[in-house]
């Protein structure tokens, strides 16, 4: 039986708003241009996105949300994601390389390895669609909070996006945890 190889990158760590966001992927084929999705413009992302749609076996997405975070903690919220993401291919015979240092707990072969989403074809692919996705989240959630200009920051604390909270506070999706989300309540 063929095994697939899977790549698990995950999106929103350091941000302030919102949920974290993983995707996993399994490829078909790979012989196009994949960089880390930080490296890329947003017009780059989406031209590639919808390439690696064409080319992927099957793609998953894994959040864990605010409130998960911040029971958590972030590092376990977004190795609890790529497990969601994971689970989410449902294809058992995989062996994962997850971006980073940490890797989720799962019963399948899995190896992480720090900056995988500038080495691994798969891993690029996953850090662009988890990029996609959750860019296009803090698009949605702006129009609900237009005050706190998501559509821009994406959730990072921006010196704007850090202001803004210091004066309005912040919102149900605001991670509570976190050092300048406690000092803004």
């Amino acid at each position: 039986m063929k095994k697939y190889l899977v790549g698990v990158d995950e999106v929103g760590r350091g941000c302030l708003f919102g949920p974290v966001v993983a995707a996993a992927i399994i490829l078909e084929n790979n012989n196009f241009d994949l960089k880390d999705s930080k490296k890329l413009s947003k017009k780059k992302r989406i031209i590639l996105l919808s390439e690696i749609e064409k080319n992927a076996i099957k793609i998953s997405i894994g959040k864990a949300s605010v409130k998960e975070i911040d029971s958590l903690n972030i590092k376990e919220a977004s190795l609890l994601a790529m497990k969601r993401a994971i689970l989410g291919l449902k294809v058992k015979n995989i062996e994962i390389i997850v971006d980073g240092i940490d890797t989720p707990k799962i019963n399948y072969p899995c190896k992480a390895i720090i900056k995988a989403d500038n080495k691994i074809p798969e891993v690029m692919a996953a850090s662009i669609v988890a990029k996609v996705h959750r860019d296009n989240l803090m698009i949605a959630f702006s129009k609900k909070y237009p005050d706190f200009s998501l559509e821009k920051n994406k959730g990072y604390p921006t010196k704007e996006h850090l202001n803004i909270l210091k004066s309005l506070g912040p919102t149900k999706y605001h991670r509570k945890s976190f050092k300048p989300v406690l000092d803004a309540r």
